[in-house]
């Protein structure tokens, strides 16, 4: 495999090292996440086993969320996928920079999240797949032990809601959501989603004004 120079060190280790901070912080967000499954009525095998095989904080929130407050599973599933959708273009872009076979390339891909895109990024848009490797190895051994520590520690949780868990959810949306509000189609794409939830959680089963909310979402992104 060709990786082209850059001047951060090319090697799992310094991918490792440089994620190594924001890794403890997932962490703590697997923990969260851990204690919410388990009030949402997952097993902790269940819950870690959501962590291993789909590594996406967001989504498995939503997930969760979804299914906490009784709603499908279909629910549960769209939201999910509309918050993942993001991960088609930093699969394009990470691509020429994976190599082996299709089961290697799958692996590999598994480590492609937003931390570890953004440590292994070169000037001109290229990924250092090394650099990737080694933050992504960092960050998903975080997650996943996290979610281990969270799932095991929620069975002696009665009430998530009076460690004010119940608010990692939206409060991790929140920070995700503040950095991206720098533009006007932003600003107008955020207001409308939140004005279709606001409006329809009162009257649609829990799940569906998530996903129609990220639909308005996408239709105010794309309105000019």
């Amino acid at each position: 495999m060709h990786v082209a120079s850059s001047p951060r060190p090319s090697s799992l280790r310094a991918g490792a090292r440089a994620a190594l901070p924001i890794a403890l912080v997932v962490a703590i967000f697997g923990a969260s996440f851990g204690v919410l499954a388990r009030s949402a009525g997952f097993e902790p095998l269940a819950a870690v086993v959501m962590s291993a095989t789909t590594f996406a904080g967001s989504a498995q929130f939503a997930a969760a969320s979804v299914l906490a407050d009784g709603g499908s599973l279909a629910a549960a599933v769209t939201a999910a996928l509309l918050l993942n959708a993001r991960y088609g273009p930093l699969g394009i872009a990470v691509a020429p920079a994976i190599s082996g076979s299709p089961l290697q390339r799958l692996l590999a891909a598994q480590l492609v999240v937003d931390e570890s895109w953004a440590l292994a990024t070169l000037p001109g848009g290229r990924t250092d797949f090394r650099r990737l490797a080694g933050a992504g190895l960092t960050l998903y051994a975080g997650w996943v032990l996290g979610t281990l520590a969270g799932a095991v520690a929620g069975s002696a949780v009665a009430d998530p809601a009076a460690l004010g868990l119940d608010a990692a959810f939206p409060a991790l949306f929140l920070g995700l959501l503040v950095p991206r509000l720098a533009s006007a189609p932003a600003r107008r794409a955020a207001l409308l989603g939140a004005v279709v939830a606001v409006a329809l959680t009162p009257l649609l089963p829990p799940g569906l004004p998530i996903v129609l909310a990220a639909l308005a979402a996408v239709a105010g992104v794309r309105s000019r």
